[in-house]
């Protein structure tokens, strides 16, 4: 058994890539996972497997931009297992595309996802761990958090509003345990390139090529086995310790 074991860990974005592999590795700990995704092939399969392998899983689909349905996903959660020990904000979409496209839908679609979406989950975590007194959320953002690129300008945008919804919260709730204790703690992790199917999501055709074809330039770009192993660093390290954020390229990414 491992310090993770029992905890009660939530992941949005479950079914594939960074969720999927970040639930495999905390199901190895001892984790007990609630696993939400809209695939629910896709999910009920990693449950299987999870409780193939001995671990403790419960999935349950969720849209992320609609409040009703996290709502229900976090009070069946609750339901179940009684505690929610970390939240691990991970949904996210990229269809990225020139501004001078003026794909509305695609800009729409990510604001709802990649920031309503995880303020939605904040908002059913937060008033459970500030009862707990303890807790921990995880937000998925990226090095575009940080750098803007040509044709991935909203998505960037997106992801700057992660970083900037993280750190204040981070902020707010280091100076509340000052005062009751509370020893709740906020990490951003910031991936670069990964190897995933996210870029499928890029609707444009020649942003999707040419996104695809600059990470298959890259000597070994990160898997989401790496991201997960940084997630966990994250919350295995002491209580005390606030793992604030992780930033982590390949090697070989320059920018």
């Amino acid at each position: 058994m491992t310090m993770l074991a029992n905890h009660v860990v939530l992941i949005t974005g479950a079914s594939s890539g960074i969720g999927e592999a970040t639930a495999l590795a905390l199901a190895t700990r001892g984790a007990r996972l609630v696993l939400a995704a809209r695939r629910t092939d896709r999910l009920k399969a990693l449950e299987k497997r999870i409780l193939d392998q001995g671990g403790q899983a419960l999935s349950l689909p969720c849209d992320v931009t609609r409040l009703d349905q996290v709502e229900a996903l976090f009070h069946q959660a609750m339901d179940t297992f009684g505690q929610l020990d970390v939240l691990i904000n991970n949904a996210g979409i990229m269809p990225n595309a020139p501004m001078a496209s003026c794909r509305v839908d695609d800009w729409d679609a990510m604001i709802d996802v990649n920031v309503k979406g995880l303020l939605y989950g904040i908002a059913q975590a937060l008033p459970i761990m500030l009862k707990q007194k303890s807790g921990h959320i995880i937000n998925v953002s990226s090095v575009a958090g940080r750098k803007v690129f040509p044709g991935g300008v909203v998505y960037c945008a997106t992801k700057h509003a992660v970083h900037a919804i993280t750190e204040g919260l981070r902020y707010e709730l280091a100076e509340m345990g000052a005062n009751d204790g509370n020893t709740i703690r906020v990490t951003t992790i910031a991936p670069g390139v990964v190897d995933t199917e996210l870029p499928d999501s890029i609707k444009h055709d020649a942003t999707r090529e040419g996104f695809k074809g600059y990470v298959q330039s890259l000597r070994n770009p990160l898997t989401s086995e790496d991201i997960a192993s940084s997630i966990v660093f994250a919350m295995e390290a002491p209580v005390h310790m606030g793992v604030n954020e992780i930033l982590v390229r390949p090697q070989s990414q320059i920018r």
